[in-house]
């Protein structure tokens, strides 16, 4: 039998590491930020067209690279990070792997100008499918420019894989605030289709904050520091009435690497603890310095996990770390110990208490009455009298609405008899009632039915809006002082995503400048709430549900609107609106349950009522 096993070529295996690598756009703007922090540079240009398919362009002013340097850097496994597997364990620079750039040129068309600090001339190199194209000698002010061309242009399936330009410039955004945050002491800026999105001066840490995601952090941050011997502590965390729904705007940082872990998340909210609301996450960007040898960060490609020697001790200094912040800045409430516990209530003095019966004539110590039974008689009387007074007016009422009785009509009712309460009747509009502002409640023919009004109307908003996105027929209020909403880079290219879906629901936006929408107009189903405060709430409802739900756009869409626009417990209603709500209830294709899949009514026919009392 012949041999059948062979070496693959170096343009295969290239492409096939780079399946691990470069996964996306993004991926690319991470490993090229990465190479100008370990240069040196002091100030990075970052380039984008086409949301990274057709350029992405790095310029930096670090030190440059020899000629034979700038072509070693597209051979797999050539680095200057490393020379022996001890270094692994001392890593204080982002790369050390050796095959980003030569995974990079293996999908796209790649173009390297460098020049170091003592050279004359620059070198030009020009890369094509791991194909060295063209080298030679050119002027170059110092430093390194790479441009990436045509990401997978060799690889039409992977290409065809990519998402819309806006998701994909999203991504690239996430990753250039990862960096951006790691390293406040370099400037940086970023160019998309010939438009300047961050102009970023070198700073602190809360400046780079700020001109990341805007003046409006600058209120909710809190300094966090610790230092012990085995560990450093420092960054911002978000006060907790602040939080978001929604993940994104947590970063940690080790020895300046951003990670991801579960583990030291649960240790922020553990820190958190009692001062969250269900289902929220507090923004915080911490950084952690800790002994090289006590980590190990060759775990996966991307280089965003890590390994910790003592990972219960890391998790009990930051949740430490995170209660001080809070205790300190009077975010959270701290124990005086100098103070008596059992005493601290503002309890009136023995002065104040005699000063007012001193100046109380009538004031007289409490003694238990010798007979209590005239009392009682006439409080028995009193209340029989306002009892019968209250009969005769509610059967004057019902005497003169007996003749609009009310049923749960609607041709879809009738059709799915199964959905709905059949042949259910309600006596009379006096019957119905709210609960704490929260259900309302029904005689029905059968017994009582209680209706969660939060989820009826949500249910009715869902697929309100989802026949208004498969018909673009939502209509819209116009306003005469538009609404302006200033949004994260991420969140406005996740709205411009969103616009033909949100103009088909009613609302009328326009762009107005690199981070900022107008609001012209809105659906009629909002004009009772903040526009604006639904508009922010349902880019947070949406990118939450996306993260938990594997629905539609329009469906991810139609239920983050509802969830925001619709009433809340607490919301007081009238007999009309409680009864309109209620129709429109039952004229929905499944009124039993809400979006979410609660419950949008129960019913207590007699007989169960009646099992309580027996």
């Amino acid at each position: 039998m012949s041999d059948i096993i062979q070496l693959l070529p170096d343009a295969i295996a290239n492409q096939i590491a780079a399946g691990e690598v470069v996964q996306r756009p993004a991926s690319v703007v991470k490993e090229l930020l990465e190479n100008s922090i370990d240069a040196g540079s002091s100030k990075i240009k970052l380039v984008v067209k086409d949301a990274g398919k057709q350029l992405i362009q790095v310029i930096d002013d670090g030190l440059g690279m020899s000629e034979t340097d700038a072509r070693m850097c597209f051979e797999r496994h050539a680095t200057s990070k490393i020379r022996k597997s001890d270094d692994l364990f001392a890593l204080k620079t982002m790369g050390f792997r050796g095959e980003a750039m030569a995974s990079i040129a293996a999908v796209s068309q790649v173009e390297l100008k460098t020049k170091t600090a003592d050279a004359e001339l620059g070198v030009l190199l020009q890369v094509e499918a791991s194909e060295v194209k063209n080298q030679t000698h050119t002027a170059h002010t110092g430093g390194t420019t790479i441009s990436v061309k045509n990401l997978f242009y060799n690889v039409p399936a992977r290409r065809n894989f990519l998402k819309s330009n806006p998701v994909e410039m999203r991504h690239i955004i996430d990753e250039f605030h990862r960096v951006a945050l790691a390293n406040p002491q370099v400037a940086f800026s970023l160019h998309q289709n010939d438009m300047d999105v961050y102009q970023l001066n070198a700073g602190k840490l809360s400046q780079r904050i700020v001109g990341l995601f805007g003046k409006n952090y600058q209120e909710q941050l809190v300094a966090c520091e610790e230092t012990t011997d085995q560990l450093k502590i420092y960054g911002y965390i978000g006060k907790p009435e602040f939080a978001k729904k929604t993940r994104g705007e947590q970063f940690f940082f080790v020895n300046n690497r951003y990670i991801k872990s579960g583990y030291l998340h649960h240790a922020v909210v553990n820190g958190f603890e009692g001062l969250l609301a269900k289902e929220a996450h507090p923004f915080y960007v911490l950084c952690l310095e800790i002994d090289p040898k006590k980590i190990d960060v060759n775990v996966h490609p991307t280089k965003t996990e890590i390994k910790f020697d003592d990972e219960r001790m890391v998790y009990g200094i930051l949740a430490a770390a995170i209660r001080q912040a809070l205790g300190a800045h009077n975010v959270a409430p701290a124990l005086d110990f100098d103070s008596d516990v059992n005493f601290s209530f503002n309890a009136p003095r023995r002065n104040q208490v005699d000063d007012f019966t001193r100046k109380t004539t009538n004031y007289q110590k409490f003694k238990q009455p010798k007979d209590n039974d005239g009392e009682w008689d006439k409080i028995l009387s009193n209340f029989q009298e306002l009892s019968q007074k209250i009969s005769e007016e509610e059967s004057e009422d019902i005497a003169d609405e007996s003749q609009q009785s009310m049923t749960f009509g609607s041709a879809i009712n009738e059709e799915n008899e199964g959905k709905t309460p059949q042949n259910e009747r309600v006596e009379t509009k006096s019957s119905i009632f709210q609960i704490h502002q929260k259900y309302i409640a029904t005689q029905v023919k059968s017994g009582l039915m209680l209706v969660d009004q939060q989820a009826a109307h949500e249910r009715i908003l869902f697929e309100k809006f989802n026949r208004h996105l498969q018909n673009s027929d939502g209509s819209s209020q116009q306003f005469l002082f538009p609404e302006q909403v200033q949004l994260s880079a991420p969140d406005y290219a996740l709205v411009m995503d969103m616009e033909e879906e949100l103009k088909a629901l009613g609302f009328v936006i326009s762009s107005f400048g690199k981070d900022t929408v107008v609001i012209n107009g809105a659906p009629t189903e909002l004009t009772d709430t903040s526009v604006k405060s639904v508009f922010e709430g349902l880019i947070d409802q949406f990118k939450h549900n996306k993260n938990v739900l594997s629905v539609s756009k329009n469906e991810n869409i139609a239920r983050s609107l509802a969830k925001r626009s619709a009433i809340r417990a607490g919301h007081k209603l009238n007999g009309e609106e409680m009864n309109a709500l209620i129709d429109k209830l039952f004229a929905c294709q499944n009124p039993n349950y809400a979006p979410s899949g609660n419950s949008t009514f129960i019913i207590f026919d007699l007989n169960k009522i009646a099992s309580f009392f027996n």
